[in-house]
């Protein structure tokens, strides 16, 4: 059973401040799940976490998340920016990109990070580019086939548009080698949101195995091996969370059966976790604000899937809790739906919920993650704020909502929309 990290009585005392639809994270859940994580990998010395930019990329919560250990893993100029901003140094930043332009590449080496090229080609392009390859390089890796856990196939990494070849990767390293290149990493990502303990050791035992090859046929001792994320969230509530002291435990295991034994006992692990470290640990609460009564019950509510859009593009499941209802029966069905000129914009189809009434504020669980983060403003829809419910239960704006002034602000527009702004 979910349960909201928040009360009815604490979501009315915001709302008086701030109005729904907003994003509202947990620091305290943020902090315990980051320090477990690095509690799982404490056996490996020189551990870190890279959180995934994309997936929450809001300046306050990427200082608690610095306060507790972790870098940043950056695919573009912007996010450099924001992780540079925050105070995040040298390699403590990761440069995971693809398809990338020649002046993200400049400002990732002007800053210092470790750069993970995505293709082959890029190895080039960065040496023309910069003029050098710097000291400490990453290649991204690609099997091909598909990626299975127990027979299970879990993903379909050759039809993914990242990484290299077996073939390449080799190559790749003598290249770098030759090029004056001295500490090499390799990162790697097969599967998304995998809701298993075994997907982490599966790779790790890949990759380990490949780091062995590496040095077996370039004379390449790898300094770290990225796992990458990929550790998912139980979206629904009858699914089992990923327990990551087993995973860490299981990935340990494998580090000392096949790295150990052939000399790279010394390798660092890295992972770049973003679902995972934020997912649960952030909500959008919106307000029920009108009904429908046609073929089906329809429950509008004031947010959209401008403010979530993961229900419409991938038909993807968010609990939802109805907040102050949580031990009432849920005996009735509803679509809960937003606004958009859209029939796709719904956040649940045939969801049995407790009897809703307008002003019911609705909790819909696990949108740390890939949620603000994949706003847009179709229809003038605008981005609504971000709220962090701090550890001694105070409330904090991290990020306003927008404006109309603001979505205005970039059109050539004269005197025009003058008015608005």
């Amino acid at each position: 059973m979910k349960k909201a990290f928040v009360t009815r009585e604490q979501v009315q005392t915001i709302n008086e401040t701030y109005p729904t639809p907003f994003y509202l994270y947990d620091e305290k859940g943020i902090r315990e799940n980051a320090r477990k994580v690095y509690q799982a990998f404490s056996w490996n010395k020189g551990f870190k976490e890279y959180f995934a930019v994309k997936a929450t990329p809001n300046p306050t919560i990427l200082k608690i998340l610095k306060e507790e250990g972790c870098g940043t893993d950056c695919s573009s100029i912007t996010e450099l920016m924001m992780s540079d901003a925050c105070g995040f140094q040298g390699q403590d930043i990761m440069f995971s990109s693809n398809d990338t332009p020649e002046e993200e590449y400049r400002f990732a080496a002007k800053l210092g990070a470790i750069i993970n090229l995505d293709d082959f080609s890029n190895i080039q392009e960065l040496k023309d580019t910069l003029g050098y390859l710097p000291e400490t390089m990453c290649l991204r890796y690609n099997p091909g086939g598909y990626f299975r856990i127990a027979n299970t196939i879990m993903d379909n990494p050759q039809d993914a548009k990242y990484g290299m070849t077996t073939a390449q990767i080799i190559e790749g390293y003598k290249i770098l080698k030759a090029n004056g290149v001295k500490h090499f990493g390799i990162h790697a990502f097969l599967a998304s949101n995998t809701v298993t303990n075994d997907y982490y050791p599966t790779l790790a035992k890949e990759l380990f195995e490949l780091a062995v090859k590496i040095k077996a046929e370039t004379g390449v001792c790898l300094d770290f091996i990225n796992l990458s994320g990929g550790v998912g969230i139980p979206y629904r509530p009858e699914q089992e969370a990923n327990d990551i002291l087993k995973i860490g435990e299981a990935v340990h295991r494998m580090f000392d059966q096949v790295l150990v034994p052939n000399g790279l006992g010394d390798i660092r692990l890295f992972t770049e976790m973003g679902r995972f470290m934020l997912g649960p640990y952030g909500a959008l609460v919106t307000k029920v604000i009108h009904f429908k009564e046609t073929y089906k019950h329809y429950a509008g509510v004031d947010a959209c899937a401008v403010n979530l859009m993961r229900p419409a593009m991938y038909g993807a499941y968010h609990h939802i809790t109805v907040l102050g209802k949580e031990k009432e029966a849920s005996e009735e069905v509803y679509d809960v739906t937003g606004s958009l000129c859209e029939n796709n914009d719904k956040f649940a189809i045939d969801r049995p919920l407790p009897k809703l009434q307008k002003g019911d504020y609705l909790f819909i669980h696990d949108a740390g993650a890939h949620g603000f983060a994949m706003g847009y403003n179709y229809n003038g829809k605008l981005w609504s704020s971000e709220l962090l419910l701090r550890e001694d239960g105070s409330v904090k704006l991290i990020r306003r909502a927008e404006t109309p002034k603001d979505y205005f602000a970039t059109l050539d527009i004269d005197d025009t929309m003058k008015k608005y702004m």
